[in-house]
């Protein structure tokens, strides 16, 4: 029978001691843009109010976090419970991604000591799609909490609490697929609502299913590429049954992915812009460029059992998926015709993205090393002769 358990070790190794370097300029950072403001550490201006801290640390933070709510979808949905194996790494990461991306938001409010009214109805707007993302991102992060506290409720043996939450679990994992579904569509929507100033090359009001789709596949694609990295650094199992299926189901989702974006394209008749030869055109190229790599490196059943096609196919799929959030918000967003305003991320900026990714990294190590997280073979016995 199979099982989840903490894999022990020692945590302060000398990769974590510099991850926790890392976090900690990204604090000092902070310190500083918390007492002087935005403009002490951020290049962001009146043409660009958003930088990398919402696009990179949230947008893409919550797509990489969909890996829980893309294993939902397999063993929940679907019934697929032979994926049921990777549901606790999967939802860890999730865990990781919506909770740091929820605090990185923080960071970027002009005026953050006043995040509370958005929880005051008399204070909200409720034709906002912005509140939307907002309530179902604080939503979902408590969900994933409550989803996630079996592992401690296991780790500590509280069997009987344990037994009891499982009775209503049922309830939290049907918010959890929910949740997601709502927020990941509306992330497109408020792209929707920026009009002309993106470029038709992304601007569509297919936006909202695009982006559903691509944060799918970005959760599909995060799957492999942790329990991947962890056999390596780790030295633990690889799943190469179980991650060779999901990379089917990526190949198929990708699949439909690349034919909704390029027939809306079509149809729009804005695919001729990708020949401008322009910044615009040669992100175009790259983003897509990547989105087809795992199809051709799928494509054969046969390739999908070697680990080394999984996991660079996954690689493709986060870089593109995360090209196609940033030339969304950033490359392809041109506020003012004229070149009026330009952005471009400062020192301090990139710092703190890495001192949060820094962090992520820091927590998985933790708790793959003291709780009952990732999926463990028993070993076989040995009959006596």
């Amino acid at each position: 029978m199979s099982t989840h358990a903490p894999i022990g070790g020692k945590l302060f190794t000398k990769p974590f001691l510099v991850l926790s370097l890392l976090f900690m300029i990204a604090l000092a950072i902070l310190a500083t843009r918390f007492i002087f403001g935005l403009g002490a550490v951020t290049n962001i201006n009146d043409g660009y109010p958003w930088g990398i801290w919402i696009v990179v640390d949230v947008l893409i933070g919550t797509a990489f976090g969909c890996a829980g709510y893309a294993v939902a979808l397999l063993v929940y949905l679907f019934n697929r419970g032979q994926y049921h194996p990777l549901m606790r790494s999967a939802l860890m990461a999730g865990l990781f991604g919506y909770t740091l991306a929820g605090a990185a938001v923080i960071f970027d409010l002009g005026r953050y000591w006043q995040f509370y009214t958005l929880l005051l109805p008399w204070y909200v707007q409720f034709n906002s799609v912005m509140l939307e993302v907002a309530w179902c991102v604080m939503a979902y992060v408590v969900v994933l909490w409550i989803e996630f506290t079996p592992v401690f409720l296991e780790r500590f043996g509280l069997t009987d609490l344990r037994q009891k939450l499982s009775k209503v679990l049922f309830f939290f994992i049907a918010l959890g697929i929910l949740l997601p579904t709502m927020h990941q569509s509306s992330l497109g929507t408020m792209a929707v609502v920026a009009g002309y100033k993106i470029s038709p090359l992304w601007q569509t009001e297919m936006l909202p299913p695009l982006f559903l789709i691509s944060a799918l596949l970005m959760g599909y694609a995060i799957v492999p590429f942790e329990s991947i990295l962890a056999s390596m650094g780790l030295r633990q199992p690889l799943e190469t049954r179980l991650l060779a299926k999901i990379s089917g189901v990526a190949l198929f989702v990708t699949l439909f992915y690349l034919v909704l974006r390029f027939g809306d394209l079509i149809w729009r008749g804005a695919l001729g812009l990708a020949l401008a030869g322009n910044l615009d055109a040669l992100m175009f190229w790259v983003e897509n460029l990547l989105f087809v790599v795992p199809v051709l490196l799928l494509a054969r059943r046969s390739t999908r059992s070697h680990p080394r096609l999984i996991f660079i196919s996954a690689v493709s799929l986060l870089l593109a998926g995360s090209i196609y959030r940033l030339n969304t918000y950033l490359i392809g967003y041109h506020p003012v015709a004229g070149g009026t305003w330009h952005y471009f991320p400062s020192v301090t900026e990139i710092m703190v993205t890495l001192g949060i990714f820094s962090l992520e990294v820091m927590l998985y190590l933790a708790f793959v090393k003291f709780l009952p997280v990732l999926h463990r073979q028993p070993t076989p016995v040995t009959a006596r002769t």
